[in-house]
């Protein structure tokens, strides 16, 4: 189910920079251009972005904060472990550097790959709201990405990566290794030209209590926790 934005369909009204999607940043530049490498192909160049992305950054959903700063794609471009909605904003403006028009988007999604510690932490809800995900204008049309487990994470789990080609769709897969029922999209909130920090973190707080933003549900370790060298 779609619920739709009013945002423009225009490639070229999505490459100037925003408030978190600083494309224009120093550390957002230098992250794009050492992605891309040398490739000059925009299919390739937006996949290798999408690599760069979910690979470079541990997914970790512990790490979500309060803090505007820390959702700017410069600051998420230097750090080690990250979740899906900063990753997203990344890979926007990564593309955005590298002049790929793209937009952030946005679904509610139901999981059923989960763990003890997760579910504390979403006071037992299976459903994530604002799951993020990437629009790149690639090839003449607007494909969707979601850079948000990276690779490591996914074989623990038991998951194959998402894989993005530049032309088609790379969402989450509904079945998990074995066969069984893996994420479900319950609800698309469509585009956004940047992210809409204040809904969000409403939303959060309305669906999981401030639980999700710290305390003891943060403690431990589980799958999701990142090797001491991330």
């Amino acid at each position: 189910m779609s619920q739709g934005q009013q945002v423009s369909d225009r490639p070229e009204d999505h490459l100037a920079p925003g408030g978190f999607v600083d494309s224009d940043a120093p550390a957002v530049r230098e992250f794009a251009e050492r992605s891309a490498g040398t490739e000059d192909d925009p299919v390739r160049r937006g996949a290798a972005l999408f690599a760069a992305v979910r690979d470079g950054i541990w997914y970790d959903p512990f790490v979500i904060s309060t803090d505007p700063e820390d959702y700017r794609a410069s600051t998420v471009a230097t750090t080690p472990r990250n979740w899906c909605v900063p990753k997203a904003v990344l890979l926007t403006a990564a593309a955005r550097a590298l002049d790929i028009p793209a937009r952030l988007g946005f679904a509610d999604v139901r999981n059923h790959l989960n763990t003890a510690r997760l579910r504390a932490m979403m006071n037992g809800n299976d459903l994530f709201v604002y799951h993020g995900y990437t629009e790149l204008w690639l090839d003449g049309r607007w494909v969707k990405a979601t850079p948000a487990f990276n690779r490591e994470l996914c074989a623990r789990f038991g998951v194959d990566p998402i894989e993005f080609d530049g032309r088609h769709d790379a969402l989450m897969h509904p079945y998990s290794g074995d066969g069984s029922e893996y994420m479900e999209y319950v609800t698309d909130h469509g585009p956004f030209a940047d992210l809409p920090f204040d809904a969000i973190m409403a939303t959060f707080r309305s669906t999981y209590g401030e639980a999700m933003f710290g305390g003891r549900s943060h403690a431990g370790s589980d799958e999701f926790t990142a090797p001491t060298s991330a």
